[in-house]
This record gives structure tokens, C-alpha cells and sequence, in this order.
């Protein structure tokens, strides 16, 4: 295969050596560079001989935003895209025949979509893969990935993708698992398995400083202990987006430790940000329900007022404080839960159409246990309504929309 790199920094060579382990690599950089595997040349070569194009250019934040000293004071600002608009343009400029574009550095979601495809010559073909790879193991990262990601328009595998993941099985010294989805969604993926990682280091560090700060705990022990519970916290459990942390232990749990925190003077606060992003999140979902009211016309009903299905306890409800939001902004709502101990504004069904939000889903909770339970309609849905599932569960119904709250990928 006939490969091109611009771009050799401290990642872009690297990989280029990998690629060139199997296949024959050219390389471009703005500074010069040397290597025994690459064949370093001008852009035009880079470009023209070569059927795949991987652009591994920088997209550097700006100065003092590196962490190195103290930044979080600073106003937010997004990467650096100069150095992949260039390339781009190089692209466009010196290739005479079609190439196969695939972007690895690393960008927010709908970076791709928004600043970089509109730039690329339409006869070009275009892919997002950004690389799971730390400096000092560049090339054993590059070899043994957790997983590659590649993004395409839609999100759906096409004839390209699989001709790059026919390029990288060979090289895998592991077997790598291959996701694949939209630009954007490739980009989410990278930014925050990389963001994942930070808020685990700032969580195991905060149990360090509490140690420090009140004593007669090894940190090591807790950790140790938190590290091998792979049933719900090193392990798939809770990453489905849905409703909210909820119930009777959870929430206070951080509430109590917001006083922790300041008790022991530690000097910052994550559980006030755990609990203002749950009530944010709480929020946004009372708006989108008020907005699909607006739209159609109908009044919102929750499908589920105790904080999770099975169980009477409305303590610490996510639909309440969801029910909250939507009352404060000026709308009614009520509530179907056939086991609610609190039966403020539950009614026991609905026979008009509505907006409904559906709290519960058992599979979803309880799905650890092996249960294969359905979801019972707590009453009869009428045509017309609109159905909100917040977990992306709910298969379309005769005569109603059915809304998968969190999936904005276009059908």
C-alpha cells in the first residue's frame, strides 16, 4: 500500500514507521526530518504518490493552557486548527488524482463536520481516526490499542473504512475491537476517553488529600478497593445515558461530602459539580420536554415518579427534580407510577394524548442481575403522543413519535 504522512512529529513518525513495517510510506513536515523506514520528501511526492494520506499534524492549545501551570482561572478556548486547514489545502492543491483522507489529531466533537470537510476537494475521500497513544509508547500504543475508531459521515461502515481497517489488522499485535461512527462521534469518543482518564486521576487524587487531611486512612487501601469492584465501577455498569444518579443513598452521599470538603479545607469542591451537572442535566431535559409540549400542543406526563422502577421510594427521584424544573418554568406535568409512596400529582392513567417522558426501564436498572423483564406501560398510551425514552430503548409505536433523547444522529 502506498501511504503518505504529513505531518512526522513526535507522533506523526512514529506511526509512519509502524505503517512502514508492511507498506511503502512517504513523509512531509515543515521541519526536517530523518528516517530509516520513511521516505522523507517534498509535499508534492507525498501527496501524489500515495494512494492513503494520514494527516498527523498538530492541533496545539494555546500557550499556558498546557497544565504545566496553573490554567483553570483562564477563559476556555477550543484546540488550534491552522496546521490541519493547511494540510488540507495542501491536499487540494498538489493531488491530481483522488485521494483517501484520514485526519488522526485530535479535535471536539463536531470539529470535522463544521471547520475541516468543507475545505477538502469533493473528489477526495475523507475519514476521522484518531489514535489512542501515549508519548514514550508510541509505537507499542500504535500496535496494541484498546480499540480504533473510525469516523465516517454517517456512521455507518462503508467500502473505505473497511480498506483502512484491512490496512491496520495486519500491523495489530493485539485484536483490537474497531468502532464505528459518525465524525462527530469519533471525536466524542476520543476526547473523552482522554477527559475519563483525567477525572480518574482527580478522583483517586481527592481520596489521597482527604487522607492527608483527616487521617488514619491509606489511600492505597481504598483505591485498592474501589480498583477491583468490576461489577459497577470498573465495568460497564452506569454508562448508559439516561436518567439521573438518583435515590435514597447517592445524591446526600455527595451532599455530605461537599461539607467533607470543606470541613477538611481541601481547597476544592468536585461533588458541588457532580451535583449542579445532575440538576443542569435534570434541566435540559425539563426544557426539551416543555419544548416538544410547545410544539405539539399536548400537556407532559412522566412515566414513572419513584426513582427507579420496582420500588415505591420516591426519595431522591430524578423525575421529581426533573417534575421540578418543568413547574418552575411556568408548566404542569404529572406522574404514572402504579408503586409512587408519594401520590402528589400521580394520577392513575392518562387517556388523552401527551408528551411522555419514560423514567423507568427495567432492563436498564436491573440488567446486571440477568434480568430480562419488560417495561409494562404503567397505562394506555393514545395516538398522537410523543414518547421521550431518555435510554434509547423504545421501538416506534403505531400512530405516535417515539423520541430517543441523546441519539441526533439523522435517520
Amino acid at each position: 500500500m502506498q501511504i503518505g504522512f504529513i505531518g512526522l512529529g513526535k507522533l506523526g513518525l512514529e506511526c509512519a514507521e509502524v505503517f512502514a513495517e508492511r507498506n511503502t510510506v512517504r513523509g512531509y513536515d515543515i521541519y526536517p526530518r530523518t528516517s530509516s523506514l520513511v521516505k522523507v520528501c517534498d509535499i508534492d511526492e507525498v501527496v501524489n504518490e500515495s494512494d492513503w494520506i494520514f494527516i498527523a499534524v498538530p492541533t496545539p492549545h494555546a500557550e499556558g493552557y498546557d497544565g504545566s501551570l496553573p490554567s483553570s482561572h483562564k477563559e476556555p478556548r477550543d484546540f488550534g486548527h491552522d496546521a490541519v486547514k493547511a494540510a488540507i489545502a495542501q491536499v487540494n492543491k498538489y493531488a491530481r488524482t483522488p485521494k483517501k483522507v484520514v485526519l488522526i489529531s485530535t479535535v471536539l466533537p463536531g470539529t470535522t463536520r463544521r471547520h475541516f470537510i468543507t475545505l477538502l476537494d469533493k473528489k477526495h475521500q475523507f475519514l476521522y481516526n484518531p489514535y489512542l497513544i501515549a508519548m514514550g509508547s508510541v509505537k507499542w500504543d500504535m500496535v496494541n490499542p484498546e480499540m480504533i475508531m473510525i469516523g465516517t459521515e454517517d456512521g455507518n461502515p462503508n467500502t473505505l473504512a473497511q480498506e483502512l481497517i484491512d490496512i491496520y489488522q495486519p500491523l495489530m499485535q493485539n485484536n483490537p475491537r474497531y468502532e464505528i461512527g459518525t465524525w462527530d462521534e469519533c471525536e466524542a469518543i476520543k476526547i473523552f476517553y482522554n477527559t475519563f482518564i483525567s477525572a480518574k486521576v482527580g478522583l483517586v487524587n481527592m481520596i489521597q488529600d482527604f487522607a492527608m487531611r483527616i487521617g488514619h486512612i491509606n489511600v492505597d487501601v481504598v483505591t485498592n478497593a474501589l480498583s477491583n469492584s468490576t461489577m459497577r465501577i470498573m465495568g460497564p455498569k452506569y454508562m448508559t445515558a439516561g436518567m439521573g444518579d438518583s435515590g435514597a443513598c447517592h445524591p446526600r452521599d455527595n451532599i455530605a461530602l461537599r461539607w467533607l470538603a470543606e470541613e477538611y479545607d481541601v481547597g476544592y469542591d468536585l461533588f458541588d459539580t457532580i451535583m449542579s451537572a445532575r440538576e443542569a442535566q435534570a434541566k435540559n431535559l425539563a426544557m426539551f420536554l416543555i419544548g416538544q409540549s410547545n410544539r405539539h400542543c399536548l400537556p407532559i406526563v412522566i412515566h414513572g415518579k419513584a426513582y427507579k422502577p420496582n420500588v415505591a421510594y420516591c426519595i431522591g427521584s430524578y423525575s421529581t427534580l426533573i417534575g421540578h424544573y418543568i413547574v418552575e418554568a411556568g408548566h404542569q406535568v404529572v406522574y404514572v407510577d402504579p408503586l409512587a409512596d408519594d401520590l402528589t400529582d400521580v394520577v392513575a392513567e392518562v387517556d388523552y394524548a401527551a408528551v411522555i417522558l419514560m423514567a423507568h426501564n427495567r432492563k436498564i436498572t436491573y440488567g446486571y442481575t440477568g434480568t430480562e423483564a419488560e417495561d409494562p406501560d404503567y397505562f394506555k398510551f393514545c395516538p398522537g403522543s410523543v414518547i421521550v425514552d431518555p435510554f434509547r430503548k423504545e421501538p416506534d409505536r403505531e400512530g405516535m413519535t417515539v423520541v430517543h433523547y441523546g441519539n441526533t444522529r439523522i435517520k
